[in-house]
């Protein structure tokens, strides 16, 4: 299972610094398909997008990534953000940090 980074290059750059090969930069026109792309991709078991970025889905994807659990979808930055600790308890079926 690998991480995948997808959003706007300012977004992405940091995690290609750290090694991620799986980022994908996207602007308005081409992020709904590559979000399809990565929910299809079996190798992908964390999807890390900006919160910012969610937001310009249309709803159903929105939906889609919120309810998903391989991959599971980490939202960071920006506006208000899923807790961490619920995805992988979700994701996982315990609280590890019990």
């Amino acid at each position: 299972m690998e991480l995948a980074v997808i959003g706007r290059g300012d977004f992405t750059f940091g995690f290609r610094l750290a090694g991620i090969r799986k980022t994908h930069e996207v602007d308005e026109g081409t992020i709904t398909s590559m979000v399809h792309q990565a929910l299809e991709d079996p190798d992908i078991g964390i999807l890390i997008m900006h919160n910012d970025d969610v937001s310009l889905l249309p709803e159903a994807l929105q939906s889609e990534l919120d309810e998903s659990i391989e991959p599971t979808v980490v939202l960071v930055g920006g506006g208000e953000t899923t807790q961490l600790r619920e995805k992988i308890k979700k994701a996982v079926g315990v609280d590890l940090w019990k």
